[in-house]
């Protein structure tokens, strides 16, 4: 007998294109989640494909400790597309994991070890990642968890500047809320964030898991508040589909980042995916595209639907839609009645994050479908 620890959806994908994806049955799927920001160049890409399958063909892998010339030329890619001053990398396999090393390197760079994270925020399963992540939902089964994190409002100020102390090891922070709704944060609250971080010598880290490589319309959703952070947290799309995960971090915080590694840190193929899709995503300049694309989506969407949801919302091609009766009967009909792939953003948000190379034609099929499901409500 085999099993599984996960539940399963009810759709058998077995291939990719672009920004479909096809059912064993042949069904076509536009995909609008992108498997939470996964490919960000859509699937089957030629520039990630040809990177891997040379890389593959010279070194499949070797272990961290010895240079590749792959793993080294994403550390200058990441070092030269980072805001700031941000130089230096640690690679790893996923956004949870990169969560989990940034509060460890807060905690060995200041000394401390208080953090400071948001309602609603969500930073992963592992078990520091995830004691700074909200929902009970996911943390109760597994407590207790690491002890001396505060939470506070997202985007307010004043009650980060009041939780913020001299104990303060991190706080850590989504531009833009992800599994919490589709939240954008303010500029003043992410500059009041960095100053209020800096008062007390600790790290303020950006947690750009789902935001980073181009999906809010810059490179780094932070560059749009024009705040560099001491840490960037990123994954999902960097590797366009290949699993990894980065730290990137200011040489504050890496001349004392204490101890920590991993047995499968930007290894040569990976690292040859994720160069890969950097740098296609830089040279299309898909950033801008998703700003226009989503800017596009958006307007069309309160057009259509407006009056009949909550709120649509978002950053470039992260937009979420509040409907009223809650989103999985939504993904469900825009599932099996109009061949659209979606995803949850909490109970009553509708969350599109399609591949940057999403066009306003496919952005209109989506709100021809939003119109019929919403108004079956």
């Amino acid at each position: 007998m085999t099993g599984f620890v996960f539940s399963e959806k009810p759709i058998e994908i077995e291939e990719g294109d672009g920004v479909f994806l096809y059912g064993t049955d042949g069904t076509e799927y536009l995909d609008m989640g992108a498997s939470y920001a996964c490919v960000p160049l859509g699937h089957g890409h030629p520039a990630v494909h040809d990177a891997v399958t040379e890389q593959f063909e010279k070194l499949t892998y070797v272990q961290a400790s010895y240079p590749n010339a792959a793993r080294t030329a994403l550390y200058e890619q990441l070092a030269e597309t980072a805001p700031g001053d941000i130089d230096y990398t640690w690679l790893c396999n996923s956004g949870t994991e990169a969560n989990e090393a940034a509060l460890k390197f807060a905690r060995s760079a200041t000394g401390d070890s208080k953090i400071v994270a948001t309602m609603q925020g969500f930073h992963g399963r592992t078990m520091g990642a995830l004691a700074a992540t909200w929902k009970n939902k996911y943390k109760k089964p597994y407590e207790p968890l690491i002890g001396d994190v505060d939470f506070v409002p997202y985007d307010d100020g004043d009650a980060l500047a009041e939780a913020v102390d001299e104990e303060t090891a991190a706080v850590i922070v989504e531009p833009v809320q992800g599994e919490g709704g589709i939240n954008p944060a303010s500029r003043e609250y992410l500059e009041q964030a960095r100053e209020v971080t800096a008062d007390a010598g600790a790290a303020l880290v950006f947690d750009e898991v789902q935001t980073g490589m181009g999906r809010t319309g810059s490179l780094w959703a932070c560059e749009q508040a024009g705040v560099v952070p001491d840490m960037i947290t990123t994954a999902k799309g960097l590797g366009n589909g290949f699993p990894v995960g980065a730290t990137l971090c200011r040489e504050w915080v890496a001349e004392n980042y204490g101890s920590h590694a991993s047995t499968f840190s930007g290894g040569p193929v990976i690292s040859a995916a994720a160069g890969a899709t950097l740098s296609t995503v830089v040279d299309e300049d898909l950033p801008a595209h998703a700003a226009a694309v989503g800017s596009y989506l958006q307007e069309r969407l309160r057009e259509a639907v407006g009056d009949d949801v909550r709120e649509v919302r978002g950053e470039g091609l992260l937009v979420g839609v509040e409907v009223g009766r809650g989103a999985n009967r939504a993904l469900k009909e825009l599932a099996l009645n109009h061949g659209i792939l979606a995803l949850p953003a909490g109970r009553t948000v509708v969350r599109f994050l399609p591949p940057l190379t999403l066009t306003e034609a496919h952005a209109d099929r989506v709100v021809d479908a939003m119109t019929e499901v919403v108004g079956d409500e």
